[in-house]
């Protein structure tokens, strides 16, 4: 497994925690469960920045590897 496949498959992993996240908030709100509400609402604010920094570094790495291969 290459090192871009890993962090796609770890921002993969960052979305369904953000999923279940939205699950439990909107369960928590139509059902009045304060506390499932807010652990939904931190899962949805882990998985959004599980994903962002998995892609950034996907991003920030072949920045780097063109500036690399330009030099050259």
């Amino acid at each position: 497994m290459k090192k871009s496949e890993r962090r796609v498959a770890i921002a993969l992993v960052g979305v369904a925690i953000w999923l279940g996240g939205l699950y439990a908030a909107i369960h928590g709100l139509v059902y009045d469960k304060t506390m499932e509400f807010r652990y939904g609402a931190l899962a949805i604010f882990v998985g959004v920045a599980i994903a962002v920094i998995a892609m950034n570094l996907i991003s920030l790495r072949r920045s780097n590897e063109k500036k690399e291969k330009g030099a050259l």
